[in-house]
């Protein structure tokens, strides 16, 4: 009988990102015994068959079950793989077309995302490569969770749940004093101050990346005016779909009746709103932060608040992981802290990398 051959394995280049490091852990039966363990606690709470979640994703894989995964993690190292590469996961790394000259096997690039600046799309084209992206779920959450928040702060959800009684309000400062219900309604007869609304107020976005790019549209939708600001401006079309509108930080401040800094970790977004950026802020405005919290100076925030000048502040994640129960910003009524779950639930991240592998699968023929 003629001998049959076996299938070469596909080779997968990935950017080693946290989560992209579950292709590995799904598709190549070399990852560590210790990742996958790690990986398998990290989903437990919302996962437990976590085996049995990466079977199912490896059976559905087709021809990608028992890939080589290849993580890198710098450009050099990229270019390095490219030779004998069938696919392409990244997040941030770019791909050029001199990039694509040097990978005659590739089929498909997989963004880790939905923007496409780091990517060479037309030279990809041009070479016959399919180029796919993913809107990830935890973006979408984190912008769920963003808009949550002001909600909360608006309605003083969190101030006022479960405050029904006259005596629970006094507690608070509020002293019931019925209206003359012969002329009038009734609604608010605890004569709440302060309670906002969404619709026909301001918010300003720092940094409209692909978070910034999910709230927009749940803003706008509240009926919002939503500002931006960010080294690069949109076109003309991009502002449009979203219903922003590009403004200085300066202005974002001082125009603004929220304010959401959208931008990822390092050096250069650290105490980016300080003293000056909160003196600039229009009194009793609001920021919620569900990005990185060393964005916003935390004595300068204190600061604000004890003032009364700043109306209120949200944060998901919390400046130390896990929380301190005598965090100072406990303290303060119109202030909400929540313990780093904006993206969740779990199944984000799994979904989106089932989704990931299978069309990678379907794509890579």
């Amino acid at each position: 009988m003629p001998e049959t051959k076996t299938p070469a394995r596909k080779v997968l280049v990935v950017e080693d990102d946290v989560f992209l490091r579950l292709i590995e852990v799904v598709l190549d039966l070399a990852s560590s015994t210790e990742r996958r363990a790690a990986y398998a606690d990290y989903f437990a709470h919302d996962e437990p068959d976590f085996e049995g979640w990466c079977a199912g994703v490896r059976a559905r894989a087709g021809h990608l079950a028992a890939a080589e995964v290849r993580l890198i993690e710098t450009e050099e190292e990229l270019r390095a793989n490219l030779a004998d590469t069938d696919a392409v996961v990244i997040e941030s790394l770019a791909l050029r077309d001199e990039d694509f000259a040097a990978a005659p096997h590739l089929k498909v690039v997989q963004k880790f995302g939905m923007g496409l600046r780091n990517i060479d799309t037309e030279a990809a084209a041009a070479r016959g490569i399919k180029v796919r992206t993913l809107r990830r779920r935890a973006n979408i959450a984190c912008a769920e969770h963003a808009v949550g928040l002001m909600l909360a702060q608006a309605k003083m959800v969190t101030r006022l749940a479960g405050r029904i009684s006259v005596e629970a309000l006094a507690e608070l400062g509020y002293h019931y004093q019925p209206f003359d219900r012969r002329h009038t309604p009734n609604s608010n007869w605890a004569r709440i101050r302060g309670v906002r609304m969404l619709h026909e107020a301001t918010l300003g976005i720092i940094g409209l990346g692909e978070i910034g790019r999910e709230i927009a549209p749940h803003a706008a939708a509240f009926g919002m005016r939503v500002l931006y600001t960010q080294r690069r401006q949109l076109s003309a079309a991009e502002e449009s779909a979203l219903h922003v509108a590009y403004v200085p930080l300066d202005d974002l401040l001082a125009q603004s009746d929220w304010v959401i800094p959208q931008l990822p970790g390092g050096t250069g977004s650290r105490n980016l709103i300080g003293r000056a950026e909160l003196a600039r802020m229009k009194p009793g405005a609001f920021i919620v932060n569900v990005s990185r919290p060393d964005v916003i100076d935390r004595v300068a925030l204190i600061e604000a608040l004890r003032s009364g000048r700043l109306g209120g502040f949200a944060l998901d994640p919390q400046y130390e992981a896990p929380g301190r129960s005598d965090d100072e910003l406990l303290k303060f009524d119109n202030v909400i802290l929540t313990p780093h779950i904006a993206a969740q639930p779990r199944f984000n991240a799994l979904n989106d990398i089932e989704d990931l592998i299978a069309g990678l699968a379907k794509d890579m023929g």
